[in-house]
């Protein structure tokens, strides 16, 4: 292969990997959307249990619908911490390719 082909097949790369990329950071958005979502689904049953049913235990049945929602709150947001993280290391790797991309538009 000649310098030409070479130099575009490694920006088609770097554009698949960008791409590749970006595509992971919303899902992990959308993964935490989700994560709030439930956890406020627990909340709204935690508040419910003890309004629409007359239970003798419903202050507890509460709470722990509340620590429910909290924890996978708290969860949700840890993971997307991490994978955020590991989202930003992933794209120095893409740096080489990306220099000698910007050296071939010269």
């Amino acid at each position: 292969m000649d310098n030409h082909t070479n130099n575009n097949i490694n920006k088609d790369l770097i554009l698949r990997e960008r791409l590749a990329l970006q595509r992971t950071a919303m899902s992990n958005d959308t993964t935490l959307l989700s994560f709030i979502r439930t956890a406020l689904y627990f909340s709204v049953a935690g508040l419910s249990v003890n309004t629409i049913l007359n239970v003798n235990y419903g202050v507890w049945i509460e709470i722990i619908f509340w620590v429910i929602a909290l924890f996978i709150l708290a969860i949700g947001f840890i993971k997307y911490v991490k994978q955020k993280r590991s989202l930003k290391d992933s794209e120095k790797h893409i740096g080489d390719y990306k220099l000698q991309w910007e050296a071939d538009d010269e």
